[in-house]
This record gives structure tokens, sequence and C-alpha cells, in this order.
């Protein structure tokens, strides 16, 4: 696709996308791209959704793959650059670590905070409210990029061979057009059924983290192949935990599916990181429950995280 056909649509696309519009002018504007083939995606509405001019913020593995499968148009920021004023609309994909949100926040112009789209890994729900964008794009990244610039691996496992990946929010069908660009998989989810699916990432990256690193920081293949009961028990712990304060129930099964994505990235390390965003998530549910006189909801959990010395023992 010619990237320069693919910047003289972009005026149209971000119209497309804007909430605002009606779902006609959507329509008609997806299939004008179609007709210059801009890669679109077919959204579950029906629509048609289609990658738009970009600022990506961080150039790291994830952010350059970004990059590469692009349009004309695109720009890079570094960590600590402002958010440029062109392009004036279309996602701004926030590719950093998450002690870096704050500031990214801070430094966007408070017309263009709508626009940018999360993709760290976390529970950034209560984080996002704080800053006053409840309703901001998020991505649930289930890709892996062993090197800048090398081909990335997508989140197909032989329990969803239809990928795991998925988007919620105002530009999550243009991120699901980007990845499609590069044959990678991308589902566009809402409400219950997007944090069904967060919550089943935020288990699998704190369980299999957390019980690589009581086994001596092995691999992720070896937690799932040599500590499956161990593992298993947190996750049951940590899923109904979940399920309990998001008021979500998760589709049967969930086991198998962490521990097949488990499989698909064997070689990844373990450690437990970014606390307060990550295990903090449910040891804040546990402590709750205490500070009231109930039980732990989540023993396995916390006795992990204090063995490890990360809290201090109650």
């Amino acid at each position: 696709v010619c990237r320069a056909m693919a910047a003289a649509i972009s005026a149209l696309s971000l119209a497309a996308h804007a909430l605002v519009v009606g779902a006609g002018a959507r329509v008609a504007a997806g299939r004008a791209a179609c007709a210059m083939n801009q890669p679109s995606t077919q959204l579950a509405d029906g629509l048609l959704a289609f990658d738009v001019a970009s600022v990506v913020v961080g150039g790291g593995r994830i952010g350059s793959l970004l990059l590469d499968l692009g349009v004309e148009g695109d720009v890079l920021v570094k960590r600590g650059e402002p958010i440029p004023d062109i392009p004036e609309s279309g996602p701004i994909y926030v590719c950093t670590r998450n002690d870096a949100l704050a500031g990214i926040i801070e430094s966007t112009p408070p017309n263009r905070r709508e626009d940018l789209v999360f993709l760290q890994n976390g529970m950034l729900g209560d984080f996002l409210e704080a800053q006053g964008l409840p309703d901001a794009s998020q991505v649930l990244v289930y890709l892996a990029v062993a090197k800048l610039g090398e081909k990335p691996t997508d989140g197909i496992t032989d329990t969803n061979p239809e990928g795991l990946t998925s988007a919620t929010g105002k530009w999550a069908g243009a991120f699901a057009a980007r990845l499609k660009k590069g044959g990678l998989t991308c589902h566009v989810r809402a409400g219950d059924d997007y944090k069904k699916a967060m919550l089943e990432k935020h288990v699998w990256i704190c369980a299999f983290m957390l019980t690589g690193a009581l086994n001596g920081g092995i691999t992720v293949g070896e937690v799932e192949s040599k500590h499956s009961d161990q593992l298993r028990a947190i996750v049951d712990e940590l899923c109904a935990a979940g399920e309990a304060e998001l008021g979500v129930k998760l589709d049967d099964g969930a086991f198998d599916r962490l521990a097949a994505y488990g499989r698909a990235v064997a070689h990844f390390p373990t450690a437990v990181k970014e606390f307060e965003w990550r295990n903090g998530w449910f040891y804040k549910i546990s402590r709750r429950a205490m500070e009231v006189g109930e039980s732990d909801p989540m023993p396995l959990h916390t006795a992990g995280l204090e063995s490890l010395g990360i809290v201090e023992a109650q």
C-alpha cells in the first residue's frame, strides 16, 4: 500500500473515528479508504475501521513495531518530549513503562488527552479515573518482540488460535487495523467483555511472575510445565478475587487459556516487577479485607509476596 496514498485519506479517517460522527458517515469514510487500498478491519457492529496518522510515544520494541506498520505522517515522540501539534488528531500510542504515564498525560494538551491509547500491563482503571480519563483507549498486548526490529510473534495459542490481543475505546479499531497490516490479530472489545480479557491478562502476568520468582526466577515455560499445581492454585485465587472486585465472571477454562499462553512464550523470564501496577492491585484487595477483620481472599498470593520480601508479613 502506498504510504503517500494512506496519508491523503488521514483527514477523512480521523473524522470517521470521532465519536460524535454518525454511523453512516463512518461507513462512508471506511468505504472511501478501502477504495484507495487502505487496510481496514471489520468491527463487531459491521463498521469499518482503518489506520490513520498517529503519534507513537516510546521507540522501544512495541513502539518501533507500530511505526513500522504505520502510515505517512506518523510521529515518534521520545520519553520527555512534548506531544507535537501535528497530526492534530488521531491516536497517541503510549508505549512506555507505567511510571512515565502521569508525566505523559500532563505533557499532552487537554484537547488531545482523549486520544491517548495505553498499552501497559497492569490494572490502569483507578489511575485513569483519577486522571479524568475513565474511557481512555487501552490495549492488552499479547505480542512478543524478542529484539528491536525483529518480526513479532503473535499471541496465538492452541486454545485461542484467533489470537489474544484486545483493544477498547475510541481508537481500538484503528489499532486493530494497524496490526492487521502486519498479519497480527487484535479483537475490539467493550464493557464487561473487555474487563474479562483485562482480568485474565492481569492474572497471567501476576501469577506466572510470582510462581517463577518463588522458584528461583525460572522461565515462564518452566512455570507451566514443572509447577503447574502451584500455578493453578494461585491463578484460582486471583481469578476469584478479581471477578468479585470487577463484578464479572470469567468464561470457563481460564487456567487452560493462561497456561497455553505460557507455552507460547515459554522463553520469557520471570520476576515480580512494577508491583504498584501488577501484584499490588491484588494485594490491596487482601489488605482491605484483612483490615476489616475478614480473611485474606488470596492467602497464597500474599504468602508468596511476603516470602520474597516484597511486602511485610502481617
